[in-house]
C-alpha cells in the first residue's frame, strides 16, 4: 500500500497552486497531525480512544487525498486497540511520506 511522497505534494499543489513553500508547510502540517493521531493510537487502551484516533486519522487522510492512509485508518477502526500490525503499517506509510523523494 505504497503512496509516493510526490503524490501528496501533487494533491497539495492541486489545492493551493504552485507555491512550493506553502506545499512544504502543508506537507509538514499533515505529517505532524498524522503522527499525533498515530501516537494516540499507540497509547489507546480502550475501544473509544482507539476508534476516535482512527477516525480522526481517516478524516485527515481524506482531507489531503492520501487514500492508502484512509484504508489503513479503516483497518484500525476494525482492529483491537493497540493492534501492532495496523500501527506498524501506519508508521511505515508516514515514515515514507516524511522522507524526501
Amino acid at each position: 500500500m505504497a503512496f509516493e511522497n510526490g503524490a501528496l505534494d501533487s494533491n497539495l499543489a492541486a489545492a493551493v497552486g504552485d507555491d512550493p513553500l506553502l506545499i512544504v508547510e502543508l506537507h509538514a502540517a499533515f505529517l505532524e497531525s498524522a503522527r499525533r493521531q498515530l501516537n494516540l493510537l499507540e497509547r489507546a487502551r480502550c475501544d473509544g480512544n482507539w476508534h476516535f484516533a482512527a477516525l480522526r486519522l481517516k478524516g485527515l487522510a481524506a482531507s489531503f487525498g492520501v487514500a492508502p492512509l484512509m484504508h489503513l485508518a479503516d483497518e484500525a477502526v476494525d482492529a483491537a486497540p493497540g493492534d501492532p500490525v495496523v500501527v506498524n503499517r501506519i508508521r511505515r506509510l508516514l515514515d515514507n511520506l516524511g522522507n524526501p523523494d
